[in-house]
């Protein structure tokens, strides 16, 4: 079985561990198309080649990179009548042009296709992205949901075929994984946040609820975002600047050592009118090496961490800031919790896991193959 993914997300080296998974199933020939960059609000973003073995990763041109509604692979449909897939997977929101192009091609090819959503607010999208919603919608063979509200927000909006609900991408256990020889005994409790350094990551409320932290401790923000200078202003308002480490956005690959520099992991999101969180990706590669999370009560945070981590009400420094000291207090308490973060990380946020659900999903539009969870 051919299978062809379209995704701009799989230029981040951790994430093609799960194309590797994917390709190893023996049944399985994978081709994998993906643009050189992509920028967004946290910078630009070079494709990485770090987990390719198994499949081609074939790179197209891409136009409009950095617009999620209006980019688009000029190419794609040159590549699709040369490749001619049993499956095509556009890994990319039904309401933008590049999967409304992308569905127009493999309809007229007759390659059954789906599509994956994030989308986890209901919203009404203006002509022309109306009309490309409701073309992907009657033309999918499957769609997949990152999120549970991101399913009901299908239904709402009349999409009637089948869903399954299943993150983008899990993390490689073998990758992200305890290192004590990395830990040193010798820093202070250190705060740690890994994410864009833009206004709803609610850095500044992290900020703030440090500023309330009595005895020895350090913060580390890792990241890049318009809000730097501000939030620098802001930690130098607090009197906290000399107790604040800044470093830029790393490559995927350095992650692993970045989260060992932490002793806790905060996701302080906050919901704005037309975005909440999603899924929030560093919980789970934090959790996977034992680094006990904090998160808020914004959109998927608290069903990515369960019983395995913390959780604060959105935008209550308070309470961020009782349950960053109760951790200080308490390494017993960070062991526990960052071994429940790796058990559930394993039983439920590995690429092999997530690449398994996907071959499931794949064989089931092309064989027919019955016994696939079919979400309602």
């Amino acid at each position: 079985m051919h299978v062809v993914i379209l995704s701009k997300a799989c230029i981040v080296g951790t994430y093609q561990r799960k194309l590797e998974e994917i390709a190893a199933h023996p049944d399985i020939e994978l081709t994998v198309l993906v643009p050189p960059y992509w920028r967004d609000k946290r910078g630009l973003q070079r494709l990485e080649r770090v987990h390719v073995r198994g499949y081609e990763l074939r790179v197209i041109p891409i136009r409009l990179a950095g617009s999620y509604h209006l980019h688009f692979y000029p190419t794609l449909g040159r590549e699709l009548r040369r490749l001619r897939p049993d499956v095509f997977h556009v890994d990319e929101e039904p309401y933008n042009l590049a999967t409304w192009l992308a569905f127009r091609h493999s309809t007229r090819l007759r390659i059954p296709t789906l599509f994956f959503t994030w989308q986890n607010i209901y919203r009404k999208y203006p002509i022309p992205f109306s009309s490309f919603e409701r073309y992907v919608y009657e033309h999918a063979r499957f769609a997949i949901a990152g999120n549970e509200e991101a399913l009901r927000v299908l239904r709402r909006k009349g999409y009637k075929g089948p869903i399954r609900v299943l993150p983008q991408f899990g993390v490689d256990p073998e990758f992200f994984r305890p290192h004590p020889e990395w830990r040193s005994s010798r820093r202070p409790f250190t705060v740690g946040y890994a994410g864009g350094l833009i206004p709803e990551k609610g850095v500044d409320v992290l900020l703030r609820a440090l500023a309330r932290l009595p005895g020895e401790w350090q913060a580390h923000i890792v990241g890049s975002g318009r809000e730097e200078g501000r939030l620098k202003r802001l930690a130098r308002q607090l009197g906290i600047a000399e107790r604040v480490r800044w470093t830029p956005r790393v490559a995927s690959t350095e992650m692993p050592r970045i989260y060992h520099t932490f002793d806790v992991l905060v996701l302080p999101s906050r919901t704005r009118p037309h975005w909440k969180e999603q899924f929030g990706r560093v919980l789970i590669e934090a959790m996977a090496c034992e680094i006990p999370v904090v998160g808020s009560t914004c959109g998927e945070i608290p069903n990515v961490i369960g019983d395995a981590g913390l959780i604060f009400p959105e935008e209550d420094v308070d309470a961020l800031a009782a349950h960053l000291h109760a951790l200080q207090t308490s390494p017993e308490r960070r062991a526990e919790l960052g071994r429940r973060g790796r058990e559930r990380v394993l039983a439920r946020y590995t690429h092999r896991h997530i690449a398994e659900e996907s071959v499931a999903i794949y064989r089931h539009l092309v064989l027919g193959i019955k016994g696939l969870t079919i979400n309602d």
